[in-house]
């Protein structure tokens, strides 16, 4: 039985069309939403309906909560499934979504208002009795609020957007003189990303990993875990690589912090799927970060080692129905791990290569699952995060999944645009990541030490081999001329498609 008969997907690249595929598979119709930089977005081209919802800027589109709700309510959708980030958790949108009588496919708001906002979790966390790192339980109130508190911490210290994730309105602040160029960025960008300027502060941990337990909760109080994941491989706090399992976790810790995790849930009555991320030192002692009341980036690794699809589980949840199985039936099998292909180039600092892409060949073969938002043509706006695909790979064991990664990567071609894969291949190469020996510190220790950058010699290789493919392929005959008339796109009958002025 599907649980819904319309869903509207309050999102876009690759995150729309993963959602817009189980739909697919569960017989439920989908909507898909456009700004004006979507227009011919693949999450566009797969969904049953699409209509535009405003500019390019994220303020005046996919973060319009009075816009997605009304075209929601217009296009006689029954759900919405925020994705990740803009308003995934924003309790305001899930409860305008209640409120017009739609089924908001996430956390309740009240669970979304203590744990989304991570100063409030930090808050009820802390009462459990679980360990957090030390900082503020509230948003800062001003410059010399900041100051005094960073001086009671003691530098280096973090800020942090209140509310969002993904690396968004972060910045790490080693001396005093930083702190207020910094407020004024993270405030900036939090504001773009999340629609809300607030921060606050946290003691930095020098070079800890970065390991979160990702729950589900059915609406009749029964939480379970499926285990734990490693995302210590960041940059600039945004997350690179992951794995599942973790290879520094041990049976009794991932007992510890999924019982945590488990605990934190269900002190605040939450629902549908949630991550509790922390920080763990060389001890294996963890300390909470922060609730990410929403699905992943990286949920799929967790799916190739437990076998749940997590977007089904979510729909499934939203609905009402019971979870069906306790923590004794999760069980994990084999290793996955997944790289972020971003549009940015990692030997100029990972600056943003937006761009046509005009080739693009992707990997293949057992156990490669490629979640992606491209297409060749499709141009890569500016205005958004970078993130191309997320190119995911299971195998029986660790080794195993770090060479099937690094075959699956040789595979993977990208053309028009500068992509993360040559640095994908680098990290999968080095030995301190096939030992496991990880921490957030691990891109920047090595990039320091210029341990994942191309140098000259081998720039200079690149170069004479592109300019030879080009010469070999000049001299080929040309193709016949394609036959006249639009493409198959162009003849999508699509109405929401097809109104939008070209």
């Amino acid at each position: 039985m599907r649980p819904f008969g319309k869903v509207l997907i309050a999102n876009r690249g690759e995150i729309a069309v993963r959602v817009i595929r189980a739909c697919r598979e569960l017989g439920i119709r989908t909507v898909a939403v456009f700004s004006e930089a979507d227009r011919e977005a693949l999450h566009v081209l797969m969904a049953d309906e699409a209509y535009p919802i405003g500019p390019a800027p994220a303020t005046q589109s996919y973060l319009a909560i009075e816009r997605l709700v009304a075209c929601a309510r217009e296009r006689g959708a029954e759900a919405v499934h925020p994705g990740y980030g803009f308003l995934a958790e924003n309790a305001a949108f899930a409860e305008a979504c209640r409120a017009a009588g739609l089924v908001f496919i996430g956390p309740p708001p009240a669970a979304i208002r203590a744990v989304g906002a991570k100063t409030a979790a930090r808050k009820t966390v802390a009462a459990l009795g679980v360990p957090v790192v030390p900082g503020t339980h509230e948003p800062l109130g001003s410059d010399d609020e900041a100051a005094r508190v960073a001086r009671e911490l003691g530098y280096p210290v973090m800020i942090k957007a209140a509310l969002g994730g993904g690396g968004k309105g972060m910045r790490l602040v080693r001396r005093p003189e930083e702190l207020a160029s910094a407020l004024r960025l993270a405030r900036s960008e939090a504001a773009s990303a999340f629609g809300d300027p607030a921060v606050y502060l946290e003691k930095a941990l020098e070079a800890p990993r970065h390991i979160e337990v990702q729950i589900l909760a059915d609406a009749h109080g029964q939480v379970v875990h499926l285990g734990e994941r490693e995302c210590s491989i960041q940059r600039r706090h945004q997350k690179l690589i992951e794995e599942c399992p973790s290879p520094f976790v041990d049976a009794p810790l991932r007992e510890r912090m999924g019982e945590a995790a488990c605990r934190v849930a269900a002190s605040v009555g939450y629902q549908n799927a949630g991550t509790i991320e922390f920080l763990v030192d060389a001890d294996r002692r963890f300390y909470f970060l922060e609730v990410n009341a929403r699905l992943q980036v990286e949920h799929p690794v967790t799916e190739l080692v437990t076998g749940l699809d997590l977007v089904k589980e979510q729909l499934r949840l939203a609905a009402g129905e019971k979870l069906g199985y306790g923590q004794a039936d999760v069980g994990w099998r084999g290793w996955a791990i997944e790289c972020r292909i971003y549009a940015e180039d990692p030997d100029r600092d990972f600056m943003p290569s937006p761009g046509v892409i005009t080739g693009l060949r992707t990997p293949g073969g057992p156990w490669v699952r490629d979640d992606t938002g491209i297409y060749e043509g499709y141009t890569v706006p500016l205005h958004y995060d970078p993130l191309l695909a997320k190119l995911v790979v299971w195998g029986h064991d660790r080794e195993e999944a770090v060479r099937r990664m690094a075959r699956a990567l040789a595979e993977y071609r990208v053309s028009g645009v500068r992509t993360t894969i040559p640095f994908h291949v680098r990290v999968m190469a080095h030995p301190d990541f096939q030992a496991g020996r990880l921490s957030t510190a691990f891109v920047e220790t090595l990039l320091g030490r210029k341990g994942l950058q191309v140098q000259g010699r081998h720039r200079q290789v690149a170069l004479i081999a592109a300019v030879l493919a080009a010469y070999r392929e000049a001299g080929r005959q040309t193709p016949p001329p394609a036959p006249p008339g639009p493409s198959p796109w162009t003849l999508s009958t699509r109405p929401g498609f097809r109104r939008f002025p070209r």
